[in-house]
């Protein structure tokens, strides 16, 4: 097979990200497999429609279910809301189709269980099945791991991590599906805490052995939306509840005897994606900010203390991860490069008949992290992450 045929469920925000990435992924790089971009898939008709001639798709359809049924669609790529993930990548699984599947992988820890079951026994068919951790592929990030692996740091004493956003910082944003816990299953927890909590382990090379710690829910009331683009709506003049958390807070230990703390927010005025890690260790430490995501910042506790200092890495270099196949150095990229990435390692794992990762395993283990963080919010008590 020289082509892969791909179905995108949803065609909003990520749904847009995405199709960018099918797009630009065999444009820029040598792929092994060519993305067809063959079905895009949402409710509504005519919407989908438009979003298709707009975003590249060759064809529609408004049922998922038909979408699995398709000679034409070898891979699921699944950009739907939480409460949807579970039963579409398990059919995806089971009808025989590779699965991309948005973070968080699913709402509770159970649907997160089936869900890595169902990949594990779709694995050993050779299909494989991988969850869009996308901030993973950021070149700067790879290269922390990169730095971490080869031992410039040492051994890990802090993680320092902070995901801040303000973007219902007014209280009369309107209410969208990511407020609603049934859709969402969580708020900043999941939506973006999420991204740290991986992150983290992915620098790190460690997991989250324990947990404590709060959420809390600012506004408990907004205006319900009459229509939404992206983050942002419309308010109508009906009301409801808020019924997931706008930020979250907890401290952990990782297996490997490091400390962390993490804070994730929506809350935080002034700040529009500003994902903030910082790792210290025994020989160095490394920060990252995605509000300048093309810039690592490493210091060396082993040079001499008349010079030493943090050292600026612009990561635009072609030594650097992923970096070659774009422009030249200290051309910068930008949010949408992580999921050209992402399309980049996957096409390529498929094709190497290898398991992509972040795995559903992966997205399984960051799940639990996460109801731990509320169970412990809920309990007021430690919460340990089973292995």
């Amino acid at each position: 097979m020289t082509n892969l045929g791909i179905g995108l469920i949803g065609y909003a925000f990520m749904g847009a990200a995405h199709s960018q990435a099918w797009r630009n992924a065999p444009r820029f790089f040598d792929l092994p497999l060519h993305p067809d971009l063959n079905v895009l898939c949402g409710r509504n008709a005519e919407a989908v429609q438009a979003a298709a001639g707009k975003l590249g798709w060759s064809t529609t359809e408004t049922d998922w279910r038909a979408l699995l049924q398709r000679d034409d669609v070898q891979l699921v790529d699944v950009c739907t809301p939480g409460d949807s993930h579970a039963e579409i990548a398990i059919a995806a699984l089971e009808a025989g189709k590779h699965v991309l599947c948005e973070k968080p992988l699913a709402n509770t820890v159970a649907e997160a269980e089936a869900m890595a079951d169902a990949a594990a026994k779709a694995a050993a068919q050779g299909i494989r099945s991988m969850v869009g951790f996308t901030y993973r592929r950021v070149p700067a990030i790879a290269l922390a791991r990169k730095l971490v692996a080869e031992g410039k740091v040492g051994t890990v004493r802090h993680v320092r991590a902070q995901y801040l956003q303000d973007w219902i910082a007014d209280p009369e944003a309107p209410l969208s599906w990511r407020l609603d816990k049934e859709k969402a299953g969580s708020g900043a927890l999941g939506d973006i805490g999420a991204h740290i909590v991986d992150l983290t382990q992915f620098i790190t090379g460690d997991r989250i052995a324990e947990v404590s710690g709060r959420l809390e829910t600012f506004v408990k009331e907004r205006p319900k939306a009459e229509a939404h683009s992206g983050l942002s709506g419309t308010a109508s003049a009906e009301r409801g509840p808020v019924t997931v958390d706008d930020a979250a807070v907890f401290i952990a230990n990782f297996r490997g005897g490091a400390l962390g703390v993490f804070e994730a927010t929506r809350f935080a005025t002034g700040r529009k994606n500003a994902i903030r890690i910082e790792i210290n260790g025994s020989k160095g430490s490394l920060a990252f900010d995605f509000e300048d995501m093309n810039l690592l910042h490493y210091y060396d506790a082993t040079e001499d203390a008349e010079t030493a200092g943090f050292r600026r890495i612009l990561a635009t270099e072609p030594v650097h991860p992923y970096v070659a196949a774009w422009w030249p150095p200290g051309h910068l990229l930008g949010y949408e490069h992580g999921f050209t990435h992402q399309v980049v390692d996957l096409v390529t794992a498929i094709a190497e008949g290898k398991d992509p990762e972040p795995s559903f395993a992966d997205g399984l283990q960051v799940q639990r992290v996460l109801a731990a963080v509320e169970d412990s919010s809920n309990s007021r008590e430690w919460q340990e992450i089973p292995e």
